[in-house]
């Protein structure tokens, strides 16, 4: 296994890591956003206002994107399984 091998291998799972976490990290920041600035306006400083309803909206996503995510892990795991003979040498 060459050293090009090594960082292909770890660059293309940086990308999986990112494709899956980005719609969840997104949905956190912008209903995260969407409260701070309600608690600026009605001087609201309640902090289960700001966590609960985010936990809510990332698991929705979640369970939105749960196939997507499923889809893409397997794709990426036979795609290893498949090049692993190339990888060995």
């Amino acid at each position: 296994m060459t050293a090009q091998t090594v960082m292909t291998l770890g660059q293309n799972a940086l990308t999986v890591i990112v494709l899956i976490s980005a719609p969840l990290l997104l949905t956190g920041l912008g209903v995260g956003l969407i409260i701070g600035i309600f608690q600026t306006v009605t001087s609201i400083q309640e902090t289960t206002l700001a966590y609960i309803p985010k936990m809510l909206a990332v698991v929705c996503v979640f369970i939105l994107c749960l196939p997507w995510i499923s889809r893409t892990l397997v794709s990426y795991t036979a795609e290893l399984l498949i090049n692993l003979p190339q990888y060995a040498r």
